[in-house]
C-alpha cells in the first residue's frame, strides 16, 4: 500500500524535491555527514522478504546516497554499515552480510564513478574480526583509490564507538610505556589522532533512519558537536527528498558549538 501511495505521489515529490534542491545549494551544506543506516530488518519485514533481501535493497539507498552527497558537493560520508553487536545475529545472516560487504568493496574498486569522481574509500573498525574474504576487497578498494581526495566515503563495518576510544587509549599507553610520549602531553588532539578517523574531520550532521532516536556507539568521541537528524522511514525507503529534508533541517539550525 505504501508503494502504491508514494507512486501515486511521484510526481509532486519531484517538483518539491527539485524545488528543496535549488533552495538548499543557496546555503552551506555538512561537509562530514555521517548515517547510521537502520531498517533494513524491519522493511524486510513489512514485506515479507528475508532479511538479506532487506539489506541488498539498502545496498541500493547507500549507492544513492553517495550520489546525492557528490551532487551537494558533501566532502566526507560515514556510514555505520555494521557493529560489533551485529556479530550475535543468526549466522545465516551474517554470511549473507558478509558476502555482500565483499561485493560491495570490490565493486567500489571498480566502479567508474568512483574514479571519475576520485572518490577515496575507506574502511573503520576492527577489521580483524571480518573474514578474511572482506579484509582483502576493503585493501583492494582503499588500494584502488588511495590517491584519490576530491571526495571521501567511509564505511564503519564491525566498528563500535567506545571500542574504538579505548583503542585509542591503549595506543597512547604503548607509547608512554616506550617512552615516546609523557602523560602530560594527552590531549584531546592526541586522542583523536588515534582513532579511526584520524584525519577526517568531525560531522557536522549525523543522520539516522527508521525513526529510532539513540546513537547506538556510533562515532561517540566525534560527534561532541554533531547535529543530529532523525528521519521516520526505513533505510532502504528512504529518497533523496528525505535526504534533502535533512540537509534543509541542518542549514535552519543556528549551531553553538560549546555552548
Amino acid at each position: 500500500m505504501r508503494r502504491v501511495l508514494r507512486n501515486f505521489l511521484s510526481p509532486v515529490y519531484k517538483l518539491y524535491e527539485k524545488r528543496l534542491e535549488r533552495q538548499i545549494r543557496k546555503n552551506k551544506v555538512p561537509e562530514h555527514l555521517a548515517v547510521i543506516m537502520d531498517g533494513n530488518r524491519r522493511y524486510a519485514e513489512t514485506l515479507g522478504i528475508l532479511p538479506h533481501e532487506g539489506h541488498i535493497e539498502g545496498k541500493t539507498t547507500l549507492e544513492n546516497l553517495s550520489d546525492w552527497c557528490r551532487q551537494l558537493n558533501i566532502t566526507y560520508l560515514t556510514v555505520y554499515a555494521f557493529s560489533l553487536e551485529n556479530f550475535n545475529r543468526e549466522q545465516e545472516e551474517l554470511n549473507k552480510l558478509m558476502d555482500l560487504f565483499e561485493e560491495s568493496f570490490r565493486n567500489a574498486g571498480d566502479d567508474p564513478r568512483v574514479h571519475e569522481n576520485e572518490v577515496r574509500v575507506r574502511a573503520i573498525g576492527h577489521r580483524e574480526m571480518l573474514p578474511d574474504k572482506v579484509v582483502k576487497a576493503i585493501e583492494y578498494a582503499e588500494s584502488k583509490t588511495e590517491k584519490y581526495n576530491k571526495f571521501n566515503y567511509n564505511l564503519a563495518v564491525a566498528y563500535g564507538g567506545r571500542q574504538e576510544i579505548v583503542r585509542s587509549m591503549e595506543k597512547i599507553a604503548k607509547k608512554i610505556k616506550r617512552g615516546e610520549l609523557n602523560p602530560t602531553q594527552i590531549n584531546a588532539d592526541l586522542i583523536s589522532s588515534n582513532l579511526y578517523t584520524s584525519g577526517l574531520p568531525d560531522p557536522d550532521l549525523i543522520l539516522r533512519t527508521s525513526g529510532e532516536e539513540r546513537i547506538s556507539n556510533f562515532l561517540l568521541w566525534q560527534l561532541a558537536y554533531s547535529e543530529l537528524y532523525f528521519a521516520d522511514v526505513f533505510w532502504p525507503e528512504m529518497r533523496k527528498i528525505d535526504f534533502l529534508r535533512a540537509i534543509r533541517a541542518f542549514q535552519m539550525r543556528k549551531r553553538r558549538l560549546g555552548h
